[in-house]
């Protein structure tokens, strides 16, 4: 994925104003990263937490993964850290739960879905996994009215970000990425600056073409 520092985004700076506010997360801002192809060994769990999940629902108290994503995940320890954020008094995650919506809001839930899914690997249809939860996720806030989707996936950001190209219906929906809530840590929490300095690196300048393209 490219990093673009000469684009500022608006939601970035609206969260540095109101951390406070609801941002919803792709699996993939929970699910420690592997690039374990390029021979790197992938980071672990607890490393994960220390330096990225712990921080980020310290500073961002209205985080949300939609349930799709819940139920998606595969690592126990990743359940299991939702499951103490989601039994926590008072609860330390939001869970967007599609039984919540109203039978107009369903009605528009679909709709929206089958703007998104022929974008995706997802088929509605069938209901299988691939790209089950971006799809149901992205979905879900917008029928909401939610602002913010916070997502690794290249795919996933453009289905945001080219929501008028495509016709997505994701045109009020702003998607923000790992490198910038990586940028929002060091700022906030300076002692992390090394650790999430290598995790940016991992993400984002490990191959030749990242180094390449992207700033170390």
């Amino acid at each position: 994925m490219t990093v673009d520092v000469l684009t500022k985004n608006p939601a970035l700076e609206s969260l540095f104003i109101d951390p406070q506010q609801v941002i919803t997360l792709d699996a993939n801002f929970l699910i420690p990263p592997d690039r374990s192809m390029h021979l790197i060994p992938g980071i672990s769990f607890p490393q994960f937490q220390a330096i990225w999940l712990d921080p980020i629902f310290q500073l961002f108290p209205h985080l949300a993964v939609h349930e799709a994503v819940r139920d998606e995940m595969v690592s126990q320890d990743i359940k299991t850290f939702i499951q103490i954020k989601v039994n926590a008094m008072p609860s330390e995650i939001i869970i967007h739960k599609d039984s919540e919506l109203t039978a107009v809001e369903h009605m528009l839930r679909d709709s929206i879905e089958a703007r998104i899914y022929p974008h995706t690997r997802y088929d509605p249809q069938i209901d299988n996994r691939d790209d089950r939860g971006e799809v149901k996720t992205l979905a879900f806030i917008a029928v909401k009215g939610l602002l913010y989707f916070a997502a690794h996936d290249y795919n996933a950001i453009q289905l945001v970000e080219k929501a008028e190209s495509w016709s997505t219906g994701l045109d009020t929906v702003q998607a923000i990425k790992m490198y910038e809530i990586i940028f929002f840590l060091c700022v906030r929490i300076p002692s992390l600056r090394k650790p999430l300095r290598m995790l940016y690196k991992y993400q984002y300048y490990l191959t030749k073409n990242e180094k390449s393209t992207n700033p170390e």
